[in-house]
């Protein structure tokens, strides 16, 4: 019943509209994410990439932005149809296409780089799903991704404070089930697994102070500001703490040397 409620809120949302809980995406979270990513992969034009449950192309169009040959992925027909629409007004040629992690549709090794964010926490079937990415990834190949920290700090501002409690609640009570977040190393035992060499994991937080944040939480959960007000107020950045939200990268096979993020 949970997953179906989760696949109902990714089919029907709006995506792109200020009136979308997932607009917070876009504008709160993929800056700090992008940023991080474009340190990492060096200017390859013509690779190409695959965004692993794409949703509405709030990444794959950051992804083509870098230069890559782009296609995305996903189960939600809906969500497609407005990430097809969106990149043709944008004049982005991205090939989305329909389908699930546990089973991608293309030929081993079929592409340089590979994208998973707030994906892993929602699959049914996560080992399945780094094995595929895992398998269409060339050797030598990227692997990037962030997701959820299953911790006591986890439940309290996903669960509670994002969703279940209305005093501040923004998201989705449906959203996220708190027994689907990874821990860091458990993501690293299924890398390994999977013969992707993990690199690093760094944290993900608000700009903001924890008073000043519910703050803003609270004044979008009483209707005195849609999502885009809230996100261009919310905006996140990359930290030390893994403790709630993190981000990596791995690489397939052997690469000797480990990646020197720009102005690290």
């Amino acid at each position: 019943m949970e997953e179906q409620s989760q696949g109902d809120i990714y089919e029907q949302d709006p995506w792109w509209q200020p009136q979308s809980a997932l607009f917070l995406l876009r504008t709160a979270i993929n800056p700090a994410r992008i940023a991080y990513f474009q340190a990492l992969l060096p200017d390859r034009p013509g690779a190409t990439a695959l965004d692993v449950g794409c949703g509405g192309g709030f990444l794959c169009e950051e992804i083509a932005a870098m230069g890559f040959k782009t296609t995305g992925i996903d189960p939600s027909r809906g969500s497609l149809r407005i990430a097809g629409e969106h990149a043709r007004k944008k004049g982005l040629a991205i090939d989305y296409q329909q389908g699930a992690g546990e089973n991608l549709p293309f030929p081993d090794g079929s592409f340089d780089a590979a994208f998973c964010c707030d994906v892993l926490e929602h699959v049914h079937d996560q080992p399945r799903v780094i094995a595929e990415i895992a398998r269409v990834l060339r050797p030598g190949g990227i692997f990037c991704y962030d997701t959820l920290n299953r911790t006591l700090i986890s439940w309290l501002v996903v669960i509670g404070i994002l969703q279940k409690w209305k005093r501040w609640a923004v998201m989705p009570p449906e959203l996220h089930t708190w027994t689907k977040f990874i821990k860091p190393e458990e993501l690293k035992m299924l890398l390994e697994t999977n013969h992707l060499g993990w690199r690093e994991h760094r944290g993900i937080k608000p700009v903001t102070s924890p008073i000043k944040t519910l703050s803003f939480l609270r004044r979008r959960a009483r209707g005195e500001w849609n999502y885009k007000d809230l996100a261009l107020r919310l905006q996140l950045i990359e930290g030390r703490s893994t403790a709630v939200m993190y981000m990596g990268y791995a690489v397939k096979d052997t690469m000797p040397l480990r990646l020197e993020r720009k102005g690290v």
